[in-house]
């Protein structure tokens, strides 16, 4: 099957093939997605944006892993302006894009996990 948002060619090189590391990944993607929005909201409402960079980097590496090239160069955008309290005016855009292409993603992983 063709996905839109992940590609699954890293996720399978890190596993090696081995289908129960493979639910692991995503497993802890999907817990780690909730609490980044969760959380970017939160720093985002506080005007933590020095914390809120520091989130974007960390969902920028978890996106990666599941091929999500084009959320995580948003979200190192995303990082450097935080992190100078630059561009403030997209913060949310970026963080509501955040949330709809990882549950998107979630979607498609999901589909993927019940044909391993």
């Amino acid at each position: 099957m063709e996905y839109k948002y992940i590609n699954t060619e890293y996720l399978d090189s890190v596993a090696a093939g081995d289908n129960e590391i493979i639910r692991d990944i995503v497993s802890m993607f999907k817990e780690q997605v909730v609490e980044i929005y969760t959380e970017m909201n939160a720093r985002f409402m506080a005007k933590d944006y020095k914390a809120l960079g520091l989130l974007a980097h960390k969902a920028k590496s978890s996106v990666s892993i599941m091929g999500m090239n084009d959320l995580a160069i948003m979200l190192k955008t995303f990082e450097l302006q935080a992190k100078e309290n630059k561009e403030t005016g997209f913060y949310e855009a970026y963080i509501i894009r955040y949330k709809s292409e990882t549950e998107e993603a979630i979607k498609e992983l999901d589909n993927l996990i019940k044909n391993l």
